[in-house]
């Protein structure tokens, strides 16, 4: 205790001048409290967002939850991708749906654009899983995180690897690594494959994607090449 004080400084209030207590400062367990179980992206400022650029989009959702990559569950999501994938000046253009997160390649006309288009698209999504699964509450862990695309280049990486990011999580439970489309990705809808790719059962699908806009995510990237179904599994 003679320690504590000794260490504690006293500073001298002149008389006549009220002296107030202080709130704040680095302490432990302050700060806002992430929304999941743990903290899953710092809540920091977000890199400005041009309209000519598309962005790469990772949600997570909660622990405890069912898979994604399942059949009503997956229904459910392109239902809600189909009704919500253009709004607000935000397009949802690409997509990957794995067991506990998903993957979106989006557009926005400006930062604002895309946190509405996308914060509408999560709560749609949200509602249709809940109805599934008969229970109420968050779905989501926590904030998304953002990645904007300035390149041809870039934009060219990062469809190789939303596309086939289902065989690498497929390789990581013991699966075969395959060269087939993945069904759960909007890779059926994508018109930058170097072969003719066709998966049955999605004729009579609502297109649950909307179109490119911006020069980089509709013509930019296939400078360097359309999209190999073999590169796109081992990208993944």
């Amino acid at each position: 205790m003679a320690e504590r004080r000794a260490r504690v400084r006293r500073v001298r209030v002149p008389k006549g001048v009220l002296r107030f207590k202080q709130r704040g400062g680095a302490r432990p367990g302050a700060g806002r409290k992430p929304k999941g179980e743990v903290a899953g992206v710092r809540h920091g400022v977000r890199a400005a967002l041009a309209s000519r650029y598309p962005a790469h989009v990772t949600v997570k959702v909660r622990r405890g939850l069912p898979r994604l990559r399942q059949a009503r569950e997956y229904a459910a999501l392109r239902a809600a991708f189909a009704a919500g994938c253009e709004r607000f000046g935000f397009r949802l253009v690409h997509y990957a749906v794995l067991n506990d997160h998903v993957h979106m390649v989006v557009e926005g006309a400006d930062r604002e654009a895309l946190s509405r288009g996308l914060q509408g698209l999560l709560i749609r999504v949200a509602k249709a899983l809940n109805k599934v699964w008969g229970r109420r509450g968050k779905v989501f862990a926590d904030r998304y995180h953002d990645r904007v695309l300035r390149t041809p280049r870039e934009v060219r990486i990062c469809l190789a690897y939303v596309l086939g990011n289902g065989h690498r999580h497929g390789r990581r439970g013991g699966a075969r690594p395959g060269a087939a489309c993945d069904v759960y990705t909007s890779g059926p809808w994508f018109d930058g494959w170097s072969e003719r790719v066709v998966v049955r059962g999605l004729e009579a699908v609502v297109r649950p994607v909307a179109g490119a806009r911006t020069w980089l995510l509709g013509v930019g990237w296939r400078r360097g090449g359309l999209l190999r179904l073999d590169e796109v599994a081992a990208a993944g």
